[in-house]
């Protein structure tokens, strides 16, 4: 963890929530005041494909006074939210991270980025392939009018287009996160990529249901939704054999790094043993050492009290007169 000397306070973790919070929702305001400027160059690049199937002789219509204004209010606050969404993921980012390990923020670093990429990436597949397939088949039920029945022509209504729209972009976004989703499970240990593997049967009836409540009711948005779900959940299981990988080798470091550890204390163990062996080993020296000096000093006290006892005879105190008694006692020292 990021290093402190004490631990921060609650209140200080909320002051920091909120100064995150609060760049956050700023730039989601100046972009939203910029969205809002270019409106209608918004709206018309989502309007093109069905501009582009319907032709330009053909007309949008609005029946209620506030149906322009409030339509293109939410176009604006969708697009601020898209093009703000980097600042509101960094400022998250900041706010977490200091409190995650070396390795979470290596772990999760991929995913901040992989977020807003793979919600494009399902955007721009609607907008570019379901979309004009879906309005050519909506498109194919107008009727010219005849003798006996009335002509049949679509008169498109600007709001419910753009709920139209918005609810398949953000319908294509959010499953293109499947990958995201599951592939923090495994790293996490609630899914495996064997349990993901078995259970593929149930996760195709799952994406096609899925995918018939959040598109309209026609095949070609069902399947256009369903079999990009059943994709990106294989490769949901690759990546989490992947993420399995990757925890088991460092599983494996770990253990390493545990047992040359315990080598290393055993060793100093032993180095520990061997050198109070050579203290002792020493210390045993110099009690020898001590204890012929200590009988050396009883001999000669014995020599010295057996020359008074002779009376007038004269005899050596010690070994000798000269300095080799002295010598000899200093050696035994």
């Amino acid at each position: 963890m990021q290093s402190h000397d004490k631990q921060m306070p609650i209140m200080e973790h909320l002051i920091e929530l909120r100064n995150r919070l609060t760049w956050a929702v700023l730039a989601l305001f100046i972009t939203f005041g910029v969205c809002y400027y270019f409106v209608e160059d918004i709206y018309g690049f989502l309007v093109q494909p069905l501009a582009e199937i319907m032709g330009p002789d053909r007309r949008m219509i609005y029946t209620a006074l506030t149906e322009v204004f409030f339509t293109y209010v939410k176009v604006s606050f969708f697009a601020a939210c898209f093009v703000s969404a980097p600042v509101f993921l960094g400022q998250f980012w900041a706010f977490v991270a200091p409190g995650l390990y070396k390795n979470e923020r290596s772990a999760f670093m991929p995913f901040i980025f992989a977020t807003p990429i793979l919600f494009l990436m399902g955007g721009a597949l609607v907008y570019y392939l379901i979309m004009p397939l879906a309005w050519k088949f909506f498109l194919s039920f107008e009727q010219a009018g005849g003798a006996s029945n009335l002509a049949i022509q679509l008169e498109a209504k600007v709001g419910e287009y753009l709920s139209l729209v918005m609810k398949l972009i953000f319908a294509f976004g959010l499953c293109f996160q499947l990958p995201v989703l599951l592939t923090l499970m495994a790293r996490a240990g609630i899914v495996t990529a064997d349990g993901l593997a078995r259970r593929r049967k149930y996760a195709i009836v799952i994406a096609f249901g899925f995918a018939a409540v959040l598109t309209p009711p026609d095949l070609i948005s069902q399947i256009g939704l369903g079999i990009p779900i059943i994709i990106l959940y294989e490769i949901s299981i690759i990546m989490a054999r992947i993420s399995e990988r990757k925890r088991a080798k460092a599983a494996a470091d770990d253990d390493a790094d545990e047992d040359d550890e315990a080598d290393s204390d055993d060793d100093d163990g032993e180095a520990e043993a061997a050198t109070g062996t050579a203290v002792a080993t020493a210390q045993d020296g110099v009690d020898a050492q001590g204890e012929a000096a200590a009988s050396y000093d009883d001999g000669q006290t014995s020599l010295t009290r057996s020359s008074d006892d002779d009376g007038d005879a004269p005899k050596l105190s010690g070994p000798s007169n000269n300095d080799d008694g002295e010598d000899d006692f200093n050696n035994a020292r």
